[in-house]
């Protein structure tokens, strides 16, 4: 059976016509409500860390600011934010919540910090709701201790996730989103892992790149995407690689890494052959989600704008190339995790809402 489609537009203000405009002022000037943690961190099979950020209830409600103004955006691999409690002492398994759960994975260099990131948890916290956001390796502030690093199809480190939240709050209602490139990887972990291992209730993907050489070659293209976006996340992305050399001098090339101008020449050079791919083409084809979206047995909201400057629209899934438990949602506006609205500088509360209402039609 075909997935189903929810034909609802998102409206932007007027003074935000077009995907760049949203995408840029949704991340740039936004308001967006701040949420405090407590840091959890696990180790992974390999002997590397993931660090989870939580905030359970009663965890103290004063730590939730409401609405302040977003800044200049903080680098994960720099900072050190005071909301976070790194002490790692309260992390026991909590049985007698059984409440609602949400875990969040986060896009390419993104953390706990990202605006989507504090504004999803804080409204789904003030809702009730424990949160988590599970950090990629290298992205919570400290670099990992391996010279591979994260990549958008492993899934076994979602499943290790999966595990160490599961554990933390066996009783709770789990539901999860990831954002991005995080989406990509959720929406590949529900396609691929056995059903019998999945314990989500539901789960969204947002602006979810499930055609990953699609939006590479879309981020390689125009004066936004080779320079504005690709600067941006390169600039970070290289300041891990010199960490990451004082390391590993023999396995990262960094004179190559350091000269490189696209995504596509960082995946070619070190995110495919350090993670066992031939290549970025080779990484992108075999880590790109949508061959298995027909594979989902868990109820979940797909949520792409069409006016996604990172995404082409012609690559977004249609209905016939996904399961009966997708549901797609492809407004023409919203940019990339965008979804800004009000007057300047805008708020974030939409995307929340959204997913919240999904959740809620679940239960």
């Amino acid at each position: 059976m075909a997935g189903r489609i929810d034909t609802s537009e998102f409206y932007p203000p007027f003074w935000l016509p077009e995907g760049q405009s949203q995408t840029i002022i949704g991340s740039k000037f936004a308001r967006y409500p701040k949420i405090a943690f407590e840091r959890q961190r696990i180790t992974t099979p390999d002997q590397d860390f993931i660090d989870l950020d939580w905030n359970i209830p009663p965890y103290p409600t004063d730590t939730i600011e409401q609405y302040a103004f977003h800044s200049a955006s903080v680098k994960s691999n720099t900072f050190t934010p005071s909301s976070i409690d790194t002490s790692n002492k309260n992390t026991s398994s909590i049985p007698n919540y059984t409440g609602k759960a949400f875990v969040l994975f986060h896009g390419l260099e993104g953390s706990s910090q990202s605006h989507y990131a504090q504004s999803l948890c804080h409204d789904l916290r003030l809702a009730g709701w424990a949160v988590v956001v599970a950090h990629f390796r290298g992205c919570s502030g400290e670099p990992n201790r391996l010279a591979r690093s994260y990549f958008s199809g492993d899934i076994a480190d979602v499943a290790t996730v999966m595990s160490a939240i599961k554990a933390r709050l066996p009783h709770a209602q789990w539901y999860a989103a990831g954002v991005s490139m995080g989406g990509n990887v959720l929406l590949k972990y529900l396609g691929e892992a056995s059903p019998q291992t999945i314990f989500l209730k539901g789960a969204v993907g947002i602006s979810a790149p499930t055609d990953l050489s699609a939006a590479g070659r879309q981020l390689g293209t125009g004066f936004f995407g080779k320079v504005v976006y690709t600067n941006y996340f390169l600039s970070s992305m290289k300041h891990k690689m010199q960490q990451k050399y004082q390391q590993f001098p023999d396995l990262i090339p960094i004179k190559e890494i350091l000269a490189v101008k696209t995504l596509k020449a960082f995946d070619d050079i070190y995110t495919g052959p350090i993670h066992g791919f031939k290549d970025a083409e080779d990484y992108w084809r075999r880590c790109s989600a949508k061959p298995v979206l027909k594979n989902i047995h868990t109820p979940t909201l797909i949520l792409n704008a069409k006016n996604d400057p990172f995404i082409p629209a012609n690559s977004l899934p249609t209905v016939d190339e996904v399961s009966s438990e997708v549901l797609l949602h492809q407004p023409l506006h919203g940019g990339h995790v965008g979804f800004s609205q009000g007057r300047f500088p805008s708020h974030l509360g939409w995307l929340s809402q959204r997913v919240l209402r999904f959740f809620e039609d679940k239960q």
